[in-house]
C-alpha cells in the first residue's frame, strides 16, 4: 500500500507539472540530521505520545459519528421499519432464533435514515463491489478514514438484543448479497476498498489545510474532485481484476 501510494504521488506529480504551470522556481533547502540509532526508552516513548494522541483526536471523531449514525440507524420515516420487521419475522420465522434476530435488524436497518440513504448511492458504488452498508461507512470516513471500522460495527450491530453477539469479521464473512447470494466481502472487495482508501481523499481536514495554505476552494475542489475520481477507477479496475 505504501509503494502504491508513493509511486501514485510521483506520476501525479509528473502529470500536474504539466497542467498547473508556475511562472516561480520553487527551492527546497533541507538540513539532513546525524543519524543515529534510537534508544528503547526514547521510541517507547514516542509510541506512547503518538498512540495517545491518535486515541484522543481521531476517538473522539470516532465516537461522535457512532452516537449520531446510531441515531440515523435507529430511526426511520413514518412506520417503515416496524412495516419491515413484521415482514421479516413472518418471512424467516422457521429460522433459529439468533439467525432470525439478525434478519430483523437488517430489515429495520435498511428502512432507517441511514439504510435509506446507502440505498440511494448503492448504484453508484455497486460496480465496485460495495453494497448500501459499505456506502454509508465510505460517507461517514470523510471525516476520518478510520472511522470506516468503526460504522460497520455501528451498522452491522444495530438491534442486536441478543447475549451471544458475533464478532464483526464473522458478521462480515457471513453476509450476503440479497439479490445474488453471494458474499459480499470477497477478496476482490478487499483489495477494491483498499486501493479505494489508497488514492481517496478521505479526511476532511487535509481538506481544510489546503485551504488554509491556497487562501481559496478552488485547489482543495480540485483535489477532492480528481482523488475520488482516481479511486473510483482504481477501485473498479481491482474488483474486475480479482473478480
Amino acid at each position: 500500500m505504501y509503494v502504491l501510494g508513493v509511486v501514485m504521488a510521483l506520476v501525479s506529480a509528473v502529470v500536474f507539472k504539466w497542467i498547473l504551470k508556475s511562472t516561480q522556481i520553487s527551492t527546497l533547502i533541507l538540513e539532513l540530521p546525524s543519524y543515529q540509532m534510537p534508544s528503547a526508552y526514547n521510541l517507547a516513548i514516542l509510541v506512547w505520545e503518538k498512540s495517545f494522541v491518535f486515541v484522543r483526536e481521531a476517538g473522539k471523531v470516532i465516537l461522535a459519528i457512532s452516537v449520531v449514525l446510531w441515531v440515523l440507524a435507529s430511526y426511520g420515516w413514518g412506520d417503515g421499519m416496524a412495516v419491515a420487521e413484521k415482514q421479516a419475522r413472518t418471512e424467516f420465522k422457521t429460522l433459529p432464533k439468533a439467525e432470525l434476530d439478525l434478519r430483523v435488524a437488517s430489515a429495520r436497518l435498511e428502512y432507517s435514515f441511514a439504510g435509506q440513504f446507502g440505498k440511494l448511492i448503492e448504484p453508484a458504488i455497486a460496480p465496485l463491489g460495495y453494497d448500501w452498508k459499505i456506502g454509508i461507512a465510505l460517507i461517514t470516513s470523510f471525516a476520518a478514514r478510520e472511522v470506516f471500522v468503526g460504522t460497520l460495527a455501528t451498522i452491522y450491530s444495530v438491534g442486536d438484543v441478543s447475549e451471544d453477539i458475533k464478532p464483526l469479521t464473522a458478521r462480515l464473512q457471513a453476509e450476503r448479497n440479497p439479490k445474488t447470494q453471494k458474499k459480499v466481502y470477497t477478496m476482490a472487495t478487499a483489495f477494491s476498498l483498499m486501493v479505494f482508501y489508497a488514492f481517496a481523499l478521505q479526511c476532511m481536514s487535509t481538506i481544510a489545510i489546503v485551504y488554509r495554505e491556497t487562501k481559496g476552494w478552488r485547489y482543495p475542489l480540485i483535489q477532492l474532485v480528481y482523488m475520488t475520481a482516481l479511486a473510483y477507477l482504481g477501485a473498479w479496475l481491482t474488483f474486475w481484476w480479482w473478480s
